[in-house]
């Protein structure tokens, strides 16, 4: 599932901005051109590196949370794509009206003071996900390990929920009531041999209470003495005697542990639910603004002093960014040399150009968030 797919642009301005403008009607103004610079060009190469490392981070929180999102909705997944909005619309929308949160990331603060503010957002987040999801996530693993108990094989599987205390002999002083997993291949020779596996088994005491598609739960009534002899016979013929005593207070502990985790599983769903849908929200627009920032540190070290370039965002189907990129190029293949020249006597790579990032002739962000709940 892609949340969005947007190109972030900066070019030159050459000292008209409207004319600039022209040339990119579907971009949207970041608000960047605003931002007061008082950092050196060695801060921001710094800088450069720190926002890139921000933005990484953020887009891994994004992810993190729309998966865990995902899994709380379990077979309601379906609705996982209307529940991630932000500013109470989905992401491509909010992308394609985006306007700068001046009251988040004052535009008269400095670069530096910005990345401050997007990383507290983020630690924040971040920091609050792990305290409120680690509760939750006891309860998870409590109510799978239960449950997982019960779904299993009869070799392993927990019993409590397949049988009853009208099968067993209770309270004897000799007698034991005893559970056998028999193949369900071998059925015929279980009835034919358990009542002679050992001396004092109770004739005619074997009933069926469970299969599954490869064993039979039966049991069978013996003298509690011979229930270790009795246990070594079956074995060799590979009937598997489980480890069972019938307690009725233990029976009912057992269940109404599985039904409170359960019931304290849906108690904390709704608040925790309504967190990830906030901050996922928050996280993006985070992620908006530190790209934007990003930007403009990039368009700065490509284009040089005094700040004069556009700024833009463009939201484009995946599918046609290509062809975006090539009328791009027709348009802007002149700044090549003009980038080229900038960075000539520099020992910096192009701004906007990681050494695993294909090159442009103008300052390039992408966005571009896939996210598939496994």
């Amino acid at each position: 599932m892609t949340l969005t797919d947007a190109i972030f642009i900066s070019l030159p301005a050459e000292g008209d901005r409207s004319k600039a403008y022209v040339d990119l009607t579907d971009g949207i103004n970041v608000g960047s051109d605003v931002i007061k610079i008082t950092e050196t060009l060695d801060k921001l190469v710094i800088l450069q590196e720190r926002y890139k490392a921000l933005e990484v981070a953020t887009e891994s929180a994004i992810r993190k949370f729309v998966q865990y999102m995902a899994d709380m909705l379990e077979e309601q997944r379906k609705r996982l794509e209307e529940n991630l909005v932000v500013n109470g619309s989905p992401a491509k929308e909010y992308v394609t009206n985006f306007d700068w949160d001046s009251a988040k990331f004052p535009p008269n603060e400095t670069l530096q003071l910005l990345l401050e503010r997007a990383n507290s957002i983020v630690g924040r987040i971040e920091n609050e996900f792990r305290n409120r999801t680690s509760m939750y996530n006891t309860l998870c693993n409590s109510v799978q390990t239960m449950e997982r108990k019960q779904i299993g094989s009869l070799l392993t599987r927990n019993l409590v929920d397949i049988v009853n205390k009208d099968q067993f002999v209770l309270d004897s002083e000799y007698l034991v009531t005893s559970l056998v997993v028999v193949p369900r291949h071998a059925y015929q020779e279980w009835e034919n041999t358990y009542e002679t596996l050992v001396d004092m088994v109770v004739p005619r005491s074997s009933e069926l209470l469970y299969e599954d598609q490869e064993y039979g739960l039966w049991t069978v009534t013996l003298f509690q003495k011979m229930l270790s002899d009795f246990a070594q016979r079956a074995r060799e013929k590979k009937f598997i005697v489980r480890d069972f005593t019938y307690k009725q207070e233990v029976v009912e502990g057992e269940k109404s542990e599985l039904d409170i985790a359960r019931a304290e599983k849906r108690k904390i769903f709704p608040a925790l639910f309504r967190f990830l849908k906030i901050n996922f929200g928050e996280l993006f627009i985070t992620l908006m603004h530190v790209k934007g920032l990003k930007l403009f540190v990039e368009s700065i070290m490509r284009y040089g002093f005094p700040v004069d370039f556009l700024t833009a965002v463009i939201v484009v189907p995946r599918k046609n960014v290509k062809k975006l990129r090539d009328t791009l190029m027709l348009k802007y293949h002149h700044l090549d040399s003009l980038a080229a020249r900038k960075s000539k006597d520099d020992d910096i790579l192009l701004a906007g150009v990681a050494n695993d990032d294909e090159y442009y002739p103008y300052v390039s962000i992408t966005l571009e968030i896939d996210v598939e709940p496994h």
